[in-house]
């Protein structure tokens, strides 16, 4: 930046600028994950949040957790979800309309939720991070995660392989009772 440049524009405001951008990608994404009834719609809203939070992440000096967000949740899990969709119930089908309790409860919920970690974040009495030693890099991590917590790493993969597995059998199961509806109309 050039000495004009930062006479004007101090680094501290782009700092803020670049993490006010980080926080309407995450909120502008759960609002789009959320509100639209298209369900494409709502994974690209999704998708959006994600790559806010790994911004988050970012900001917070926590690189390989921003790049396992990414690869992971953003890659990975919008895929698969993706997959899940092109399997299930064809999106012409008429769509029921919202149950209104059900909508004004779960706003309730929300609202206490919000409302709960508000409180929360609100008195908690904040410390200053420690500062981290020079053994929390990338590859030290990675011998972490391969190693010592190699359990949690298999169990976070099952969990996502029988998600994953429950979505084709629920699709295929919506498609045989459809096919079979079908077929008794004809």
């Amino acid at each position: 930046m050039t000495p004009l440049m930062a006479h004007y524009i101090r680094p501290e405001v782009i700092a803020y600028a670049c993490f006010g951008l980080v926080l309407l990608l995450v909120f502008a994404g759960a609002l789009i994950a959320v509100i639209p009834r298209n369900i494409i719609y709502n994974v690209f809203g999704l998708a959006t949040s994600l790559i806010g939070v790994a911004g988050l992440f970012i900001f917070l000096g926590s690189e390989f957790l921003a790049l396992m967000e990414v690869l992971i949740y953003v890659g990975a899990i919008a895929i698969a979800i993706v997959f899940a969709i092109m399997l299930s119930q064809p999106m012409h089908l008429q769509i029921p309309p919202r149950w209104r309790p059900k909508v004004i409860f779960s706003l309730a919920v929300s609202a206490v939720v919000f409302v709960s970690f508000g409180v929360l974040v609100a008195h908690t009495d904040w410390q200053a991070a420690a500062v981290r030693g020079g053994g929390w890099r990338v590859r030290r991590l990675g011998e972490l995660l391969l190693t010592r917590y190699e359990l949690a790493f298999e169990l976070i993969s099952l969990v996502l392989l029988v998600a994953i597995i429950g979505a084709v059998i629920t699709a295929a199961a919506l498609s045989r009772s459809q096919a079979g509806r079908e077929e008794e109309g004809a």
